[in-house]
Formats: structure tokens, C-alpha cells, sequence
């Protein structure tokens, strides 16, 4: 099946975000569907990460709507959207410079709450699905690049 046949997964309709009676996002409507890596392209100031974290739940939009399999999550908070999987990666880096890869993953799910007997196993299940269990006891200031964002695609 094509990914444009697919569903879409998470989406938004007519998103409208205003500071100080501007306009920095005007009607943005996104539609992501299974398997498709999407992004926004635009210059400066054109709301790119605006956008962004109105889907992610960091903002709040004056207007619209955002879906995760066709559920409104518009007024759901952050950390529930989190949960449901939806999260923003930033450009910088974002990891615990002085915590190894695995500190890493175990600091942030202790933070959302993840019972203490699972930590352990998940982390080991993260590290391996993104082929960087081999720098697991690495610290964060030590990694290259691309290990610093594996690591972050592993916490979120």
C-alpha cells in the first residue's frame, strides 16, 4: 500500500497562532500519513517551529485543530501528548552532557513516570532498536553527531 492510501496518522487543520496581534502562523493544515517523513520548509519567521510546537502541545493555537489517529488532541497537555508519542526534536542538542547514553534514557523516563522495573528493559529495548548499545556507558560529551541524536530519538 502506498503511504498516500494510508491513513493519516497525525495531522492538523487550519492552525492559527497569534502574538501581539500578528499573525506568525495562518492557517496551517498538515496531513501525515504511515511511513512518510514530513517537513516544513520556509524562510525565517515564516512559523515552521511555531507550527511545530502547536502539535507537540508546547503552545497553545488561537485556532484549529490537531488529530493523532483521527482523535483530537488539541487540548491535550504536553506531557499526554508525549505519551501518545508525539514529541518535538529540537536542532540542538538536547541530551544530559554529563549522563552516559543509558543515564540518558533512564533520567527521562523517570521523569514521565515509567515504573522502576521497566526502565531497565525499555532502555535496553531503545538501545538496540536504534544500534547504539555498543555506547550505552558512553558519556554524552563524547558522542558524535549522529550517536547525540540517536540518543535523543531514543529518549523521546
Amino acid at each position: 500500500m502506498n503511504s498516500d492510501q494510508q491513513p493519516t496518522i497525525l495531522g492538523s487543520r487550519n492552525l492559527v497562532k497569534i502574538y501581539h496581534r500578528r499573525k506568525v502562523v495562518n492557517d496551517v493544515s498538515i496531513n501525515v500519513r504511515q511511513g512518510e517523513i514530513v517537513g516544513l520548509l520556509g524562510p525565517n519567521g515564516a512559523g515552521k517551529t511555531t507550527t511545530f510546537y502547536m502539535i507537540t502541545g508546547m503552545i497553545k493555537p488561537n485556532a484549529g485543530s490537531i488529530y493523532l489517529n483521527e482523535a483530537d488532541i488539541t487540548r491535550l497537555p504536553m506531557y499526554r501528548r508525549a505519551r501518545l508519542g508525539v514529541a518535538y526534536l529540537p536542532q540542538e542538542a538536547s541530551i544530559f552532557r554529563k549522563l552516559t547514553v543509558e543515564e540518558n534514557l533512564l533520567a527521562i523516563m523517570e521523569m514521565i513516570g515509567v515504573p522502576r522495573p521497566e526502565r531497565k528493559r525499555k532502555a535496553e529495548q531503545f538501545l538496540s532498536e536504534l544500534n547504539i548499545t555498543h555506547i550505552a556507558r558512553s558519556k554524552g560529551y563524547q558522542l558524535s553527531g549522529g550517536e547525540r541524536r540517536r540518543t535523543e530519538i531514543a529518549r523521546t
